[in-house]
């Protein structure tokens, strides 16, 4: 009965425009009051839809002219040798260097257009050879040295060229081919992956006896051969996601409050209430709650608790692989290509949550009773290219927001090739660095850069 009301209630929620429209109609011709409607109400109306739409392109062009003028730099991060610390230092440097939260007033948001900054981090293997990257705005750039220094004093920081402009395009006339998709998560954002201390990495374990859950993408990314390139790309920003608060109209609560509300819904069955005394001279009965989680539910709910204890980042996460044609033919299928899809299989934990692959270049979502052509295939993986590139996805540019599947029903949206919607997600600073941060030294990936010399300040008492 429970998911019934709560069906009927998600409906209202989500198609209250059309009922109050459906509403006012049948008003309108039961009391014959059209006439007036049209005559004075509708183009009231009218002003009301058309000042909510200046409002919308409005905020957008300002946004979009703010950020035309943030300048970002790619930055290489090369490994020290010896790296001695559990992923806890990356996620310190996380927690410190990118979490820029910060307040906007009326004048910065509505006038200037002000936006959070976000962050990629990023995996590239070029030919086999490992990088580490992290795309930020310039203005930033020494605080991401000063902080990873301070985790990593033996890194080395450097400025690169965005790897991604030496593959020119997709297309039949273009020499790579290439293939790629966009991840979200099984289950709802509250519940968290298998993290590094669920590999019981926080305990600094010794090397010989370390199970570091990247080095499987490190070592595929090192696999790869001449002409081959796979890239990963985590792209982050501090959490201001919003939900519908059950019970209201337009009540919002922020993803903290949504793990504590899915922790109560886990918990429901196991819940149990009783009147234990009665208040006197009231006639009301007092209550007491009673919550029996049996074994298998104690660690779920473990984890949730757990989550909300750190900060919270809006993540997206998309991963390519492109290669040359005379190696990935046009219409096939690699083995790369088809690995970089389980890359991140060893963050799944069933009674929790667990990475999904969707949006795979945007192809599947084109492909029904006929599978999509070569020429589709190679367009939207080109497409695919682009928004890598453009590490595109919190304010993403208004083609996204007209050209969506979303305002394009079915079939429509397959012919006119719409866009697919991005999928963000929370993921809290631990989970960030069990999925990006360097893997200790009993990883012997030849591929993979690291620092060769320790470096160290001179003594202070040289002679002069």
């Amino acid at each position: 009965m429970d998911s019934i009301m709560d069906g009927i209630e998600n409906a209202i929620t989500g198609y209250w425009p059309w009922l109050l429209v459906a509403v006012v109609g049948f008003l309108l011709w039961e009391f014959n009051l059209l006439y007036v409607f049209v005559s004075f109400l509708l183009p009231l109306v009218g002003v009301i839809i058309l000042g909510r739409l200046a409002w919308i392109l409005w905020i957008h062009y300002i946004q979009q002219d703010f950020i035309s003028g943030i300048d970002f730099v790619l930055l290489e991060i090369i490994p020290p040798r010896e790296v001695l610390r559990s992923p806890k230092a990356m996620e310190l440097f996380i927690t410190n260097a990118l979490y820029q939260f910060s307040m906007k007033g009326g004048k910065e948001e509505y006038w200037q257009g002000a936006v959070w900054f976000w962050f990629s981090l990023e995996l590239a293997s070029i030919d086999g050879q490992v990088h580490f990257y992290i795309r930020t705005p310039t203005r930033l750039r020494n605080l991401i040295e000063t902080q990873m220094y301070a985790q990593y004093p033996q890194a080395q920081v450097k400025e690169a060229e965005d790897y991604t402009l030496a593959v020119d395009e997709i297309s039949p006339r273009s020499a790579w081919n290439g293939w790629g998709c966009e991840f979200a998560l099984e289950k709802p954002e509250a519940y968290p992956i298998k993290t590094y201390i669920d590999f019981a990495l926080d305990k600094d374990p010794k090397e010989e006896y370390k199970v570091d859950p990247i080095s499987p993408v490190i070592e595929f990314l090192g696999s790869l051969q001449k002409g081959e390139q796979a890239w990963i790309q985590i792209i982050i920003t501090p959490s201001k996601k919003t939900y519908h608060t059950k019970g209201t109209w337009f009540g919002k609560h922020d993803w903290v409050a949504e793990v504590k509300l899915e922790t109560e819904k886990l918990l429901a069955p196991f819940t149990s209430y009783k009147d234990v005394e009665e208040l006197e001279g009231i006639g009301l009965k007092r209550s007491r709650k009673e919550i029996r989680v049996p074994d298998y539910m104690k660690r779920p709910v473990e984890k949730l608790g757990l989550k909300v204890t750190k900060l919270g980042f809006d993540t997206g996460i998309r991963v390519m692989y492109v290669a040359k044609k005379e190696i990935y033919p046009p219409g096939t299928r690699t083995n790369a290509s088809r690995d970089i899809r389980l890359i991140f299989r060893q963050y799944a934990s069933p009674d929790v949550n667990a990475f999904d692959r969707i949006n795979s270049a945007q192809a599947d979502r084109y492909s029904g009773i006929f599978p999509a052509s070569k020429e589709t295939v190679m367009l939207l993986a080109n497409r695919m290219l682009n928004e890598y590139r453009e590490r595109a996805f919190f304010h993403v540019p208004l083609r996204h927001h007209l050209f969506n599947q979303k305002t394009i029903p079915w079939p429509f949206s397959g012919f006119l090739k719409a866009y697919v919607h991005h999928k963000t997600f929370v993921l809290n600073t631990e989970e960030i660095a069990t999925i990006w941060h360097f893997p200790g030294q009993i990883l012997k990936v030849p591929t993979l850069e690291r620092i060769e010399s320790k470096e160290a300040s001179p003594p202070t008492n040289l002679p002069i």
